[in-house]
């Protein structure tokens, strides 16, 4: 539509000459049309000459001016050519396809899209009309032949062809039943080693830290199993896998205890901890939060501390696993948007080691 009115205005303009001018039009016409291909051959002169829209945009409009007999010897292309560039330029008035591609039912909303690729990730066996269901479930209604398009563009196949889980997905899935156990040591101020023996849920995270010895023994690894399973109760349904080492503190009646709930025992490699790389950790973060940080007296203040730290861990330390969520926790605390008149609460763990936070209600 612009370039239609310029080409009209500039049209208008080099016609007044020919109004007030009639026997030197033509000539100064041609004149412009030569000093135009000169300023042209000179700026393409280490290549094929090329017309730029600009160029034809003013051979067109000089073209009104000049006589139909002396378009040949004036300008460089044909009748013809020069013609259909004249067409063109009065067609762009009445070219309506922009205004046509903005006709018809609106496009899906990028957000939309974005939820529709989030569930085919997160499920991979879902086809695409049960993502259909599952949006018109949370409100959003699509046709299904729309959500197949956006999968086909974002490159997602058919639920039947996707690939299987990653080991990460399958490793998070099977998670669930997997209990681990391991040994860690402390020493007293005294110079005093202590051995503790720790078990970590890998669903829910959950520690339980069962008792402080200066002696380990098979024994007394068998109590400490029998009772985590008096502990749990019910819980132990759900656990399919123990997870430990091939420590000789163990033993077969260690292991008779969780065979006896349908366990199935997992030993780690030798001299492999990352295969039991979850105990490895917590025992890292007990150490580095707790135990760098206090003087252990004996087995009783041991005892104690451990016993507050594992308290804190399960009721109010976050972990990226479960999204900020403490062990404890099922549901994501309300969002807190007006911070004025909202006394802040600190618990002080061990002393001030470690602290927690609370909104006074």
């Amino acid at each position: 539509m612009i370039i239609s009115m310029l080409y009209r205005v500039a049209r208008g303009l080099l016609s007044v000459p020919g109004v007030l001018l009639r026997r030197d039009t033509a000539k100064d016409a041609e004149l412009l049309v030569l000093r135009h291909e000169n300023a042209v051959l000179r700026r393409q002169l280490a290549g094929p000459v090329r017309y730029e829209p600009a160029d034809r945009f003013w051979l067109a409009a000089l073209s009104g001016l000049i006589p139909r007999r002396r378009w040949r010897q004036v300008f460089p292309v044909t009748p013809g050519t020069l013609l259909a560039r004249h067409r063109r330029c009065l067609a762009a008035k009445w070219d309506y396809s922009a205004r046509r591609a903005r006709i018809g039912r609106p496009p899906t909303r990028a957000t939309l899209r974005r939820l529709i690729l989030q569930l085919a990730r997160e499920n991979p066996r879902w086809g695409h009309r049960r993502i259909q269901g599952e949006l018109a479930r949370l409100g959003h209604p699509i046709a299904a032949s729309t959500v197949w398009e956006i999968l086909h563009l974002a490159g997602i196949d058919p639920a039947p062809r996707r690939a299987g889980p990653t080991w990460r997905e399958f490793l998070t899935n099977q998670a669930q039943g997997i209990i681990a156990v391991d040994f860690f040591h402390l020493d007293t101020v005294l110079g005093i080693r202590l051995y503790a023996l720790a078990y970590l849920e890998h669903g829910t995270r959950h520690l339980h830290i069962t008792d402080v010895t200066a002696h380990p023994t098979r024994e007394w690894a068998v109590q400490q199993a029998r009772n985590l399973a008096a502990d749990l109760g019910v819980r132990m349904e759900s656990l399919r896998f123990l997870l430990r080492d091939r420590d000789g503190k163990y033993g077969q009646s260690f292991d008779a205890v969780f065979e006896a709930e349908e366990i199935k025992i997992l030993q780690s490699a030798p001299r492999a901890p990352r295969m039991n790389a979850h105990c490895e950790r917590v025992s890292g973060t007990i150490r580095r939060e707790a135990l760098d940080h206090v003087l252990i007296v004996n087995e009783a203040h041991a005892r104690h501390v451990l016993a507050a730290y594992q308290r804190h861990y399960n009721d109010h330390r976050p972990h990226r696993a479960r999204h900020q969520l403490p062990p404890g926790a099922d549901l994501q605390p309300v969002a807190v948007h007006d911070l004025k008149g909202r006394r802040l609460l600190r618990t002080r763990i061990l002393g001030g080691v470690i602290n927690e936070y609370r909104y006074a209600a």
